[in-house]
């Protein structure tokens, strides 16, 4: 099996278009996001590690870079072109270059920016980048089998639902526990019609 040899984890990876920009997420980047996480807590409602409050958004940005570290994940921060602001965050994460598999997600946005098509631009920039320079085989998406707004964010931008994994994983309130949607993209998928169907709704 060969591993993947065009993604080093030290790289400096810049993905953009005309609405958007992502490139690695860093520790001064507590500034730029602290704005969404001090006035919107609710964001990381269905996240098992939050960024609600400066405290906490410096701990999630430390953890994020210590996963890139480690060669386990590669988080983005986004900014919006248009009004000129960071908007949120995004990574690869649980990523086997040797399967040619990995998962996108961690991914949320302050309320200006939900629903602007933000998302759908950031999604074809890492789905691109994932099938077409790292040339993986499938893309998963995992979310909280409550969390509506994901689902159908996800199911937008073409994702098929594979099957519900129950009692997958704790949740934040230490009694419950989350069952967890499936989702995937696979790499003759987006060649044959994710990428085009995506591309006509930017």
């Amino acid at each position: 099996m060969t591993k993947i040899s065009n993604f080093n984890f030290t790289d400096t990876i810049i993905l953009e278009d005309d609405f958007v920009l992502l490139r690695p997420l860093q520790e001064s980047d507590v500034e730029n996001l602290l704005d969404i996480s001090i006035n919107e807590p609710e964001t990381w409602k269905y996240s098992l590690v939050g960024a609600e409050g400066k405290e906490n958004l410096i701990n999630y940005i430390q953890l994020a870079i210590k996963a890139r570290e480690n060669e386990k994940e590669f988080p983005f921060i986004v900014f919006d072109k248009k009004s000129k602001k960071y908007a949120g965050s995004t990574r690869f994460y649980d990523m086997n270059l040797e399967f040619k598999t990995l998962q996108l997600g961690y991914t949320w946005y302050g309320s200006e920016f939900r629903g602007t098509g933000l998302n759908k631009h950031c999604k074809f920039l890492l789905l691109q980048f994932a099938f077409e320079t790292l040339g993986l085989e499938r893309v998963e998406f995992r979310a909280d089998n409550n969390n509506e707004r994901s689902i159908a964010a996800m199911k937008s931008i073409g994702c098929k639902v594979e099957g519900v994994l129950r009692s997958n994983m704790p949740t934040r309130d230490s009694n419950l526990r989350r069952d967890s949607i499936v989702l995937s993209i696979l790499k003759n998928e987006w060649f044959d019609e994710v990428k085009e169907n995506l591309k006509n709704k930017l």
